[in-house]
């Protein structure tokens, strides 16, 4: 079994030899040694290499005169072959003397190539390297020429794409070592510009906010003329160009090169430092706003104190809207929005302190009207200025102060020229020009021929038209205000109130207190405030009239002229009461009583010369009462008797009187009898009947009483309604008794042993005895 095996396993290994490439031999060969049986293959190894040999030898005995027909051939070709090797080796030779110069031209061409490829890698070496050459010089030009932006993007491509491209270089690697302190110069000079930035708008910030004031002023002017053209003719010229601001002016940012910002802005982006910028910014323009914000210290004094002050704070906020809508996020509105809420509160604060210093009512109007234009101005760009306008409102009451004030000043002067005589006329047109001035309705006195004289006195028409300058004093604060008609309505009518009520009538009363203020004078200021109380509804519709708000609107507030005249023609009524009763006073020192005058027997008695200087003095007074109200007449007369009789009484009842005779008795008598004449004659029109007897009427009595010695009659009659004596006070009559007593005593000491006057002291006792008695029963 082994051997079969062994035979079948050489057998496969003859045809792998037979039929494989001889190269790949050699591992069929290591399995026949490897095994047992080589010799065994070996010998069947040759009979194999036999019977190959026996086929070859068939195989060549078959095809051997085909060979020996090649052989012949091959030895017929070998002349001309060598005939050929001839020729090829000419053909060699030429071609090798051919050639050489052929081989020196591809040598040279070799090196060409070298070369060639040797200037291709310098160009490509030169291609990344020249480009930072480039970039390197521009960037010196950039830095040279101050363009610190665009140098930095250059740095930046320098760094991140040139320098890479070209290789490991020393000059690359001493512009790598530059690039930190390039940025870091970029970023120096860059806030070094900013703060030159800041410092130029912080000194121009004045010439900033003037010219965004100025576009503002034009384009409210340009506004008006194109709205309300027809009213043009109305302007109040110093109102619209009370600036001197007309010519054309540049927008405030033209004022302003904000590059150093957006540069230095962009820079500090770029190097990833923008929150460090912003925070640098702000910081510093908050600083800037508070040095803004503080006012000087003689602000008040001057209109351009106020102009600069408001002009240093729009060129601020001006700049920083700029800055707001131009940059993206350096400032945003709540930064902007809080700093405008600081600079609110303390620009309203100022403006409260140093207006209160002002007490020039133009100067004023004036700040007012600045404070309107730097408020509109302010909300143009978006700022709320409400507090601002509420702050005018504010300023209205101390501006309304200030016109009392200027106005108590010019009543005062209007007072203290007049002549308080009625005005005369002695033309049409000088009438027309007293009655345009004052709205005078009097028929009759138009009926009258020329020339004629108005009831009033010069200082009515010319108070009548501070009246009117007053209200349009008041209105030219109310524009601009965005006030309803309605409110300023309300505003005028409550300041021409306080005008009335407090300064004119003050001034009224000053007047009429004055020493040297005559009766006349009294007179003449009652019939003027009685014509400027009349006047008072055109004062009403004259408002009504500027403000478009009828008078009987709903809450309207009602002028109190009515009560202010009133008010001071009571008291020039009562002035007058006052000065006729210290006249009357003046008459009544000049009496010289002789209380101890003796009854004379006979004779008639004449009223003493003081009286009858008193008498006439009232005649000529209440004469010139004729243009008077009938009333205050009556009352002045009814007053002045009054007084006398008071006057007269309180001479019989002074104190330092001790003693009164009948004599003097009698002569007071006759002058109680002169004034009743006085009254009987009625000085005065308007009382009825005996009237202004009454006023004698206690004096009367008392006299009778004494000079007819009827005490049975007062004693028995007293305290009864249908009393002869019913006026004369027992006080009053044992007061005037007793003095008669002493100088009935004082004669009785040279008279004692005469039986009469014993008899008259005796009744006289008798006499204070009862009244005593009557007073204790009475007034118990």
């Amino acid at each position: 079994m082994a051997s079969i095996e062994t035979a079948a396993e050489h057998e496969r290994i003859l045809r792998e030899i037979e039929s494989t490439d001889t190269n790949c031999i050699g591992p069929t060969l290591r399995s026949v040694y490897d095994g047992q049986e080589h010799g065994l293959f070996m010998e069947k190894l040759d009979v194999r290499i036999r019977n190959h040999d026996r086929e070859i030898e068939k195989m060549c005995n078959h095809h051997f005169q085909g060979f020996v027909d090649s052989i012949t051939e091959l030895l017929k070709v070998r002349g001309e072959a060598q005939k050929l090797k001839s020729q090829v080796t000419e053909t060699n030779r030429r071609l090798q003397d051919d050639g050489k110069e052929l081989i020196n031209s591809m040598e040279e061409l070799k090196q060409c190539r070298v070369q060639q490829r040797n200037i291709a890698t310098t160009i490509d070496k030169l291609t990344h390297c020249l480009p930072v050459l480039e970039m390197y010089s521009r960037l010196q030009e950039q830095m040279r020429a101050k363009r610190y932006y665009p140098a930095l993007r250059t740095l930046e491509q320098l760094e991140q794409t040139c320098l890479p491209r070209a290789g490991q270089y020393r000059f690359c690697s001493i512009m790598a070592e530059n690039i930190p302190k390039l940025r870091t110069q970029i970023r120096d000079t860059a806030m070094t510009q900013l703060r030159d930035f800041l410092e130029s708008i912080r000194k121009h910030s004045d010439k900033i906010g003037e010219t965004a004031i100025k576009q503002v002023h034009k384009m409210l002017y340009l506004c008006f003329c194109k709205v309300l053209p027809v009213l043009m003719c109305h302007l109040d010229p110093y109102k619209l160009n009370r600036f001197g601001w007309w010519t054309d002016v540049p927008g405030a940012q033209d004022l302003v090169d904000f590059s150093p910002v957006y540069r230095c802005l962009h820079i500090y982006t770029v190097l990833g430092l923008r929150d460090v910028f912003e925070n640098y910014y702000r910081k510093q323009r908050r600083k800037q706003a508070r040095l803004v914000l503080q006012p000087h210290s003689n602000m008040h004094e001057t209109l351009e104190g106020y102009r600069r002050y408001f002009n240093q704070i729009v060129g601020f906020f001006v700049v920083e809207d700029h800055v707001l809508h131009t940059t993206q996020g350096l400032v945003n509105r709540a930064y902007v929005e809080e700093l405008w809420e600081l600079a609110l509160s303390k620009i309203v604060a100022a403006l409260r302190t140093h207006s209160s210093y002002c007490d020039d009512p133009n100067l004023v109007l004036d700040l007012k009207n600045l404070i309107v234009l730097f408020a509109d101005t302010l909300q143009g760009y978006g700022f709320p200025v409400s507090q601002l306008f509420d702050m005018l409102l504010e300023m209205r009451d101390q501006y309304g102060e200030i016109l009392l004030k200027k106005w108590n000043i010019t009543f005062r002067q209007v007072l203290d020229q007049d002549n308080y005589s009625p005005i005369p006329v002695s033309t049409e047109q000088e009438y027309r020009h007293y009655t345009s001035q004052f709205p005078l309705q009097d028929p009759e006195l138009e009926k009258l021929p020329f020339p004629k004289k108005l009831p009033f006195s010069e200082f009515v028409p010319k108070v009548y038209c501070q009246l009117k300058e007053f209200i349009y004093a008041c209105l030219k604060y109310s524009e601009d205000l965005h006030l309803s008609s309605t409110e300023v309505d309300d505003m005028i009518r409550k300041s021409t109130n306080l005008l009335l009520t407090r300064t004119l009538s003050h001034c009224l009363q000053y007047a009429i207190k004055k020493k040297n203020v005559g009766l006349a004078e009294l007179v003449q200021v009652i019939i003027n405030t009685t014509h400027l109380e009349q006047s008072c509804h055109f004062l009403e519709e004259f408002i009504s009239n500027i403000t478009n708000v009828p008078p009987d609107t709903v809450n309207a507030t009602k002028l109190y002229g009515t009560s202010t005249f009133k008010d001071a023609r009571h008291a020039a009524e009562a002035e007058i009461y006052t000065s006729l009763n210290a006249k009357i006073d003046q008459f009544l020192q000049l009496a010289d009583y002789d209380w101890l005058a003796a009854v004379q027997g006979g004779g008639t008695l004449t009223a003493s010369d003081y009286l009858i200087d008193l008498i006439a003095f009232l005649k000529s007074t209440f004469s010139v009462f004729t243009n008077l109200p009938g009333k205050v007449a009556q009352t002045a007369c009814m007053s002045a008797c009054k007084h006398i009789s008071t006057s007269l009484m309180q001479l019989l009842l002074d104190p330092e009187v001790r003693q009164i005779s009948m004599g003097a008795l009698h002569q007071l008598n006759t002058d109680v009898k002169e004034c009743e004449s006085f009254a009987r004659a009625g000085p005065v029109a308007g009382f009825q009947g005996d009237t202004l007897l009454l006023a004698f009427s206690d004096l009367r009595q008392l006299l009778e009483l004494f000079t007819q010695w009827d005490w049975s009659t007062y004693l028995a009659d007293y305290g009864k309604p249908t009393c002869k004596y019913l006026r004369v006070n027992p006080h009053t009559a044992l007061a005037l008794l007793e003095k008669m007593r002493e100088t009935s005593r004082k004669n009785n000491v040279f008279a004692q042993f005469r039986k009469m006057d014993r008899d008259r002291q005796k009744l006289i006792d008798t006499v204070i005895k009862q009244l005593r008695n009557l007073i204790a029963q009475h007034h118990t």
